[in-house]
């Protein structure tokens, strides 16, 4: 095989793959590589999601995350459809259950509309039970352009076309980035696997996009910090009493969403997930430990600055991460007779979140560029959901350089 391509892309998740995609329709006589670390594709933050097709109801006007999770969601559902990948429609509620929430579901709601999503509608207690009848909100929007998506097919469907495109085009698993380098025009991108060698890479490199950044002599004042979040299963008799998703008001100063109920697109339920700190980059379970991950994590001053913020909710966050009673008590705010034995431990993920050094967590996409290289530094969610459109982005930001 040879060392030499075109592009060059770091990362085997979602939007690594649509990258790909895109860039190989615009540039179907040009060679491409995917390098991905793992052993399989979607390994991380795609395979370890809730499976939501976001709105885009919750992000600021004009925003990057705005007008790609919109663009994102159009596009994902056609290419769904086209390649019949599993997913549904099923529309969301983000319920109310006390009157000090009521002025955060109004300003949601302004959000939506401003972002284009003219069939929002909010409800009384009593429409609310049309969608969920085990819901006991005093208020709600219903959001119809929400759903549900297996992200892990979307990746396989994109590699499959990926190859299709063109027959030099490549895909390296188990091959993980040591170092880079530029000669000239060139970078030179040492591997466990092999040196390659390109005139442009980009990095969708996910919970290790900082350090990849920082090996590619860019300078940033943020970091990529993990956040897990913990899921549990739905089961017995609580499958009957989720019909879509249920979401509360969140925080809206903070980047989640909070403990929701979700119906996946092969009919299980899942709730949650929480968000504590991982102490792990790539941890997948609640006591997961790296000391080179958390020592790079607690040496990084805005971190400090963020717990000192928030530290009554991420004691909170922490104490329900290990209860299961505090973890059903969340889940009983959305569907009060939810039971202990309708709940059992399910998977966990890591949210890549970039944080600056003043402590404030980064809320748009981040991109950054040299002369030969694009690095997605910040891509939380909607990422997944706005994977397709960010790829336009990122194309467009290559071909007019």
């Amino acid at each position: 095989m040879t060392n030499k391509f075109d592009y060059i892309i770091v990362g085997g998740g979602i939007v690594g793959l649509s990258i790909a995609y895109k860039l190989a329709l615009k540039k179907n006589d040009k060679s491409i590589l995917i390098i991905e670390k793992e052993n399989k594709l979607a390994t991380h933050q795609t395979g370890n999601n809730s499976g939501v097709i976001h709105s885009g109801i919750y992000y600021t006007p004009g925003s990057l995350k705005a007008k790609n999770c919109f663009n994102g969601r159009l596009q994902l559902i056609d290419f769904a459809k086209e390649h019949n990948i599993s997913h549904e429609m099923c529309g969301k509620l983000i319920a109310a259950f006390d009157d000090s929430e009521l002025d955060t579901l109004n300003i949601i709601y302004e959000n939506g509309i401003k972002n284009g999503l003219k069939d929002i509608t909010i409800l009384s207690s009593e429409e609310s039970k049309k969608y969920e009848p085990f819901v006991d909100c005093i208020k709600s929007i219903f959001v119809p352009y929400a759903g549900i998506i297996d992200y892990k097919e979307v990746v396989e469907v994109l590699f499959k076309e990926f190859l299709k495109i063109n027959k030099k085009n490549t895909v390296l698993k188990n091959t993980k980035v040591i170092s880079l380098s530029d000669n000239k025009e060139q970078k030179i991108i040492n591997t466990n696997n092999g040196t390659y060698k390109t005139a442009y890479t980009i990095f969708a490199c996910g919970l290790q996009a900082d350090e990849l950044a920082k090996s590619d002599n860019i300078d940033l004042d943020v970091q990529i910090v993990g956040f897990r979040g913990d899921y549990y299963n739905v089961v017995n008799k609580g499958l009957k009493k989720v019909k879509g998703l249920i979401y509360p008001v969140p925080n809206i100063n903070l980047p989640f969403l909070g403990v929701h109920l979700t119906k996946m697109h092969d009919g299980k339920v899942e709730a949650g997930p929480n968000a504590v700190f991982s102490f792990k980059k790539e941890g997948y379970s609640r006591t997961s430990f790296s000391m080179s991950d958390t020592m790079r994590a607690f040496s990084f001053k805005g971190l400090w600055i963020l717990f000192l913020g928030y530290w009554k909710i991420g004691l909170a966050e922490y104490l329900r991460a290990f209860s299961k009673k505090r973890f059903l008590k969340s889940l009983q705010r959305l569907v009060p007779n939810l039971k202990m034995e309708d709940i059992t431990i399910g998977k966990s993920g890591v949210r890549a979140q970039a944080l600056d050094n003043k402590g404030n967590l980064i809320d748009d996409f981040l991109i950054k560029k040299t002369n030969n290289s694009l690095h997605i530094i910040n891509a939380p969610s909607p990422a997944a959901t706005a994977s397709l459109a960010i790829a336009d982005e990122v194309v467009s930001r290559i071909i007019t350089q």
